[in-house]
């Protein structure tokens, strides 16, 4: 196993990574520097489109373009003039919160949860919502503080969903042709790794592998919960995961730089960067597009 950093940029807040089959480029995001950066292994180039607010997801879309998830609701993003207009905007709490990690599902929806807009606000105001095709939008679980970690197991029917601040992943029965989550139940607790999870990802064995924000590492589970190993990385807080590369056996680490949270932590030499974990032994599995 062999970890490596790539390229030079830094983010302040860098999360919800999406790998594209079909251009073989990384996107990702800074939440706080308001980011969405493109990355292209093959030239080394990275592409920079700046969002009007904070930018909590993204993902490409079938038709072109991407969708982006900023402070009040869903977005399009036309990539080559990199103007935004509305796609889902929701008026409840919209000035207590703002979208956070999200990512589509198997029939081309977008899920996505909300977090409050202060780090020092620990009210459990955050939903998951599911973003339809059409533009409607459904409100599917509630009662979250910081929401990540949005997957799916190989065949659509789990789905996975973390309360970071309470250091719980769950996993939830997943129906695929309606967008509903039910049957919601503890999957992991993360407290033991010192830290809370943050993104996360899926491999073809169903393996779930989550970034563990504030404990340094990354930790894969079995589907059945028990953990399968512990990567440690080279800085604190790791937000993201997502495999990449030709073979989709290349774990890409995005990672945030503790002195821009306004929290009393150290800026760190590399935290903001971003990774690459090769000789895993692991496979993902291709990111969906909206279907839009």
């Amino acid at each position: 196993m062999n970890i490596t950093r790539i390229g030079e940029v830094r983010c302040k807040v860098g999360e919800g990574p999406v790998w594209d089959v079909a251009e073989q480029a990384l996107y990702f995001v800074d939440v706080l520097g308001q980011d969405l950066w493109r990355h292209d292994p093959a030239s080394g180039a990275f592409d920079r489109w700046h969002m009007p607010t904070p930018i909590g997801s993204m993902a490409l879309c079938q038709n072109g373009g991407a969708v982006v998830a900023l402070q009040d609701g869903l977005h399009r993003l036309d990539l080559q003039s990199g103007r935004t207009t509305p796609l889902a905007i929701w008026e409840d709490r919209a000035q207590e919160t703002q979208c956070n990690d999200g990512k589509v599902d198997p029939r081309g929806r977008f899920l996505v949860g909300t977090v409050p807009r202060s780090l020092h606000d620990e009210r459990d105001i955050g939903v998951l919502r599911c973003i339809h095709p059409n533009g409607t939008v459904e409100e599917i679980d509630h009662g979250f503080n910081i929401t990540n970690g949005p997957a799916w197991s190989p065949d659509g029917k789990t789905f996975y969903f973390s309360n970071s601040r309470a250091h719980l992943i769950f996993a939830y029965d997943y129906d695929l042709d309606r967008g509903q989550v039910s049957n919601r139940r503890l999957f992991a607790d993360t407290t033991v790794y010192g830290g809370m999870p943050d993104g996360a990802t899926v491999d073809t064995e169903g393996r779930l592998w989550s970034a563990i924000c504030g404990g340094g590492k990354v930790v894969c589970w079995r589907p059945d919960g028990q953990v399968d190993r512990v990567i440690e990385m080279p800085v604190p807080l790791v937000g993201s995961v997502m495999f990449g590369g030709p073979q989709l056996d290349r774990l890409y680490v995005t990672t945030l730089d503790g002195g821009a949270l306004g929290l009393g932590l150290p800026q760190d030499g590399l935290g903001g960067a971003l990774f690459a974990i090769d000789g895993l032994g692991a496979t993902g599995l291709p990111e969906q597009r909206m279907a839009v």
